[in-house]
């Protein structure tokens, strides 16, 4: 008989029990990134509960692209797809841009919002068909603008984070 192998150890354990570990709901990291684009496609990893990888969509209820980022970002990961519901997010980070710090000398600010971010139900594929849980997300924006320095002039470079834990369930 072949010897047994030893347990995986630093970041290949999350993703050797992935699906294991999911089935009673655990804690999963989840970050999402987009450098320079503000458009609705973007990177996304999550670890923990869920060891996966791949891209990120901001869509509408619908499923179909939605560039101003109101409702949902569809996870399409390499074990399947879900979407969770960024809409109060969006709500928040709409609201903390009225007021963009920008430094009116380097035409450069940050704005950080939070909120939870529900797993929309019955929109899992592959692994995640079946996925129930809610994240606690943190968005954080950093710009630097073209003049006017007020954050209505148009981004010379960005980057937009979203990252946060949450319990999962369902897989």
């Amino acid at each position: 008989a072949p010897a047994p192998r030893a347990p995986a150890r630093g970041p290949h354990r999350a993703a050797a029990g992935a699906v294991a570990s999911s089935r009673t709901g655990s804690a999963v990291h989840l970050v999402d990134y987009e450098i320079n684009s503000d458009g609705p496609a973007s990177s996304a990893i999550l670890t923990g509960a869920i060891g996966d990888f791949g891209t990120g969509e901001t869509v509408k209820s619908d499923g179909s692209p939605d560039p101003e980022h109101t409702g949902q970002l569809k996870l399409t990961l390499k074990q399947g797809t879900f979407r969770v519901d960024i809409a109060a997010l969006d709500a928040r980070l709409v609201a903390a841009y009225r007021n963009f710090p920008a430094d009116p000398r380097t035409c450069s600010g940050s704005v950080t919002v939070h909120a939870a971010a529900p797993v929309v139900t019955g929109a899992g594929t592959g692994a995640y068909k079946g996925l129930r849980g809610t994240f606690e997300l943190t968005a954080v924006v950093d710009e630097v603008d073209a003049p006017p320095c007020d954050g209505t002039g148009a981004f010379i470079a960005q980057t937009i984070i979203i990252s946060g834990s949450g319990a999962v369930a369902g897989v």
